[in-house]
């Protein structure tokens, strides 16, 4: 083989390069089917300014021999005062069935110094082994199903906080459709008399459903609250800030107040301070008369101040 490359490097001016090298790059000292095998050429003495070109081994891939990397040139050494270095060249194959393969010699031309010539570097005979199985102890398993991995909190962590983004939007959004809807009924309450108002909020404390005794404390407080609102308006008297010792005090002297309505209305108003402070249950004979006293209170106080401005009216 040395002296038939020989002979071929002669008549086709050809510079004997030296032997090609082959390198498992498995750890493991045999070559088996599908191993990757770098394949290639060192050479030394490289000069500045020395051009390299490679043959094509693009055609060399077939189906039972893959060129998985084309050529890849790397510098060994390198002189810094001459600048004199070593290279390599090398490409990556990889068999696909077991023999002997004769991989082809490597044609380097080099232009060094405007002298051109070409270097072959001789082929390299490689086998190809298949991994042994031993028949008289190979045993068939069944197919093994698949491993599963308990799951970590970092994989759960971004479907919490999607949760939790989630609730808070849906949270944020009823939040403002019951502000808008509160304005707006807030907003014609407004547009109506204050007696229409404080009458549309008793009548919700209509029937004996408030009567129970852990419902008291709302149906107290929702129809005190519902006169204190009125008694604002009509009276000009800041009750809803107000206790009910100062607001009666305040209410004492009014001429459009009887005395009946007036003892009938302190004692509704006392007896809901028990009720909500000191957890007074009070009987259904007296729940029974909250409604009617506090509609009758709203209707003959703004009765009263219809014909209060009627007789102004008449006057001018």
């Amino acid at each position: 083989m040395r002296i038939l490359t020989l002979i071929l490097a002669l008549a086709l001016d050809f510079v004997p390069g030296g032997d090609a090298y082959i390198k498992q790059l498995q750890q493991r000292d045999s070559i088996l089917i599908a191993d990757q095998i770098e394949y290639g050429f060192k050479l030394e003495g490289v000069k500045p300014g020395t051009g390299i070109a490679l043959q094509d081994f693009s055609k060399l891939s077939n189906d039972t021999l893959v060129l998985v990397r084309n050529w890849q040139l790397d510098t060994l050494n390198f002189d810094k005062k001459t600048g004199v270095a070593d290279i390599q060249g090398s490409i990556v194959l990889a068999p696909f069935e077991e023999g002997s393969y004769t991989l082809p010699p490597i044609a380097v031309r080099r232009n060094q110094a405007g002298i051109v010539d070409t270097l072959l570097f001789e082929p390299v005979q490689m086998e190809v082994k298949s991994m042994p199985v031993d028949t008289a102890t190979f045993e068939i398993h069944d197919l093994k199903g698949q491993i599963k991995y308990p799951v970590t909190f970092k994989e759960v962590l971004p479907w919490i906080l999607g949760g939790l983004l989630l609730a808070a939007i849906i949270a944020l959004a009823i939040y403002l459709i019951k502000r808008h809807r509160d304005a707006k009924i807030a907003e014609e309450e407004s547009k109506d008399p204050p007696y229409v108002v404080a009458l549309r909020k008793l009548d919700k404390f209509r029937g004996d459903k408030y009567w129970a005794p852990d419902k008291q404390k709302i149906f107290y407080s929702g129809v005190t609250d519902a006169l204190k609102e009125y008694i604002d308006h009509r009276f000009g008297v800041d009750a809803p800030e107000m206790t009910t010792a100062e607001l009666f005090d305040a209410l004492k002297a009014d001429k459009d107040i009887t005395p009946e309505m007036y003892a009938n209305l302190k004692d509704l108003f006392e007896r809901a301070d028990f009720v909500k402070f000191a957890k007074y249950t009070a009987p259904d004979t007296d729940n029974a008369g909250v409604l009617p006293l506090a509609v009758g209170f709203v209707t003959s106080t703004y009765q009263s101040q219809l014909e209060e401005e009627q007789k102004t009216e008449d006057v001018l």
